[in-house]
Order: structure tokens, then sequence, then C-alpha cells
């Protein structure tokens, strides 16, 4: 029932064809099988995720241009002080103790 009411949502769907391997589709025929859905369903959820990232993606190259025209702009060392962070956080306490020993 509720993909009756999605498909009622959409304007006009249209069929659209690509080629994928084999293995893909059948891949997808398990996960709708599995999720009792069928593989139209799957394949409008990936896309959709898909254009949300991308959405998403092009929305924070903008930001940072927009940042870069106003001089809001940050050096190599503190790029590389933000990296170093992010890959201490990424190892988790006990690493960064037996570093800091």
């Amino acid at each position: 029932m509720e993909y009756d009411v999605f498909s009622c949502i959409m304007s006009s769907p249209r069929v659209v064809t690509f080629r994928i391997a084999p293995e893909k589709v059948a891949e997808l025929d398990t996960l709708a099988k599995a999720m009792d859905r069928d593989r139209s369903y799957l394949l409008n959820e990936a896309v959709e995720a898909y254009l949300g990232e991308q959405r998403r993606f092009i929305a924070m190259v903008e930001e940072g241009l927009e940042a870069s025209r106003n001089g809001d702009l940050i050096d190599d060392e503190e790029v590389g002080r933000m990296i170093d962070s992010w890959v201490r956080d990424k190892a988790g306490p006990d690493k960064a103790v037996r570093e800091s020993a």
C-alpha cells in the first residue's frame, strides 16, 4: 500500500533504461525480496539518495567558493592541524594514550 501512495505522489513516472552488471541485478532482487519491495522501488531510493548527496556536495562547494570570494580562507598549516585532529579522533582514546606515553 505505501508504494502505491508513493507512486501517486510522483508526477508522471518515466521509464529509464541503462546497462548494469547481472550480479548487481541479482543483488538488487535479493534485497528487494528481503525487504518485500520491488526492484524499481530500490532503484528509486538509490537515485534519490544519490541526488541528495550530489545536492549536498554542490552546496558545500558553493559555500566554499563564497567563503573564498569573501577572503575567509584557511592556510595549509591549519588544514594540517584539522586533519591531524580527525586522525586522532578516529584512532580513539586508547591509541592517543599509547602515543603520548
